[in-house]
């Protein structure tokens, strides 16, 4: 096989990925207008994500996480040990 045939084969899922997204984007921009993007923090999780915002929402400003404020729920505290 050629190096070209090879290299086209390797790009080609990456390049239709790229067009899905592209044409989906389109049709979004199409039917909803356009869109605000931002990072939006989710507090059950603590993790972030990227996903469109309503315009009277506030992106997530990571300056703002303090993350020794972050409980893990899933994580079990033991009891502290009282000391005499």
């Amino acid at each position: 096989m050629e190096a070209q045939v090879i290299a086209a084969l390797i790009l080609l899922p990456f390049a239709l990925a790229f067009i899905y997204a592209a044409v989906h984007e389109y049709l979004r921009y199409k039917s909803d207008g356009r869109a605000n993007y931002g990072l939006v923090y989710n507090e059950e999780t603590g993790t972030t994500h990227v996903t469109g915002i309503a315009d009277d929402q506030e992106a997530y400003d990571p300056e703002d996480y303090d993350p020794n404020a972050y409980r893990d729920l899933d994580v079990k505290q033991e009891p502290e040990e009282k000391s005499s």
